[in-house]
């Protein structure tokens, strides 16, 4: 077969591998929720966490081993919804911006057109994937201790949901989720675009896994730096009770008072920890599925 691709087979690709990172790394994820719900009223444990690997030593001891993946289900939903547009339309909104704003594809080097790719992509990623979202969080957040449950499953959790706060439940936190996502998508995409082009251009190394590892691992912490404080507070949103942040700058007031600055980069390590090792999974499994399909289409350099 040879041609391009069709787009809906780009999307299942980034889907896949947004999966494959969730499978490997969500353990730290869960860790980073716990470390940044600590000390809301809504944090259902009652333990005091320490740390990314302190974290999930004491929710083993206490809640045992599969606590580490509470809301994995919710969570690889989420990827192939979210992963498989943000990423997977990334490169055709690119090109579709430079032709139409930059007046040649050749203008999708440029920086602008990349980052303004990267948020419309993420922005409308969030939206469709939200509720996976919410449930993914709310889960992760659960202890696994019997009646401290909130939820059984994940089906269990959209139906309880939007049975007890209404469908606007299913969508909490979505303005700060968006303005994270846009800022951690365009800071992931077009961090991994310049530091991939320019290890192959300066042939300080070439198109390979050890390339794809490093520009990923650059990508994560780049994406963390800018995005930490936005995804504190969205976590606090989509874990809290009905009613109690009235709004996105009305959390990050409540924090800003609780504990100054620094309580907006709670948690900075498991996210730092979390979002590098994510990303070098996902950009060198992406980058090995993007040359299968590749060959399978009849372009083996892309």
């Amino acid at each position: 077969m040879s041609g391009p691709e069709p787009i809906y087979v780009k999307c299942l690709t980034a889907g896949v591998a947004g999966s494959t990172a969730d499978l490997v790394t969500f353990p730290l994820d869960v860790a980073k929720v716990r470390l940044q719900i600590q000390g809301e009223r809504v944090n259902m444990t009652g333990a005091r966490y320490s740390g990314i690997f302190g974290t999930l030593l004491t929710m083993v001891r206490n809640e045992g081993p599969r606590s580490i993946y509470n809301g994995l289900v919710p969570g690889l939903q989420r990827q192939m919804c979210f992963s498989s547009i943000r990423i997977g339309l990334y490169n055709p909104v690119k090109l579709f911006f430079a032709e139409k704003i930059g007046g040649s594809a050749d203008s999708e080097r440029n920086i602008f057109i990349r980052i303004l790719a990267g948020m419309s992509t993420g922005s409308i990623a969030v939206i469709i994937a939200q509720p996976t979202d919410v449930v993914k969080v709310r889960m992760q957040a659960d202890s696994s201790q019997g009646s401290m449950r909130r939820y059984k499953s994940s089906i269990q959790a959209y139906y309880s949901i939007a049975t007890t706060e209404g469908r606007k439940g299913l969508w909490k936190g979505t303005v700060p989720n968006v303005g994270r996502t846009s800022i951690i998508n365009a800071g992931e995409l077009v961090c991994y675009d310049y530091v991939k082009e320019f290890l192959i251009r300066s042939k300080i190394l070439s198109d390979n896994v050890v390339c794809h590892f490093a520009s990923g691992f650059v990508a994560g912490f780049c994406a963390t730096v800018v995005a930490s404080p936005l995804d504190v507070v969205k976590t606090r949103i989509m874990n809290s009770e009905p009613g109690y942040y009235k709004s996105m700058f009305h959390c990050a007031g409540s924090m800003y008072r609780e504990s100054g600055v620094l309580a907006f980069y709670k948690g900075f390590m498991p996210s730092f920890v979390r979002l590098g090792a994510w990303n070098i999974v996902l950009f060198v499994t992406f980058e090995q599925l993007k040359r299968l399909v590749g060959q399978y289409y009849g372009n083996p350099t892309r």
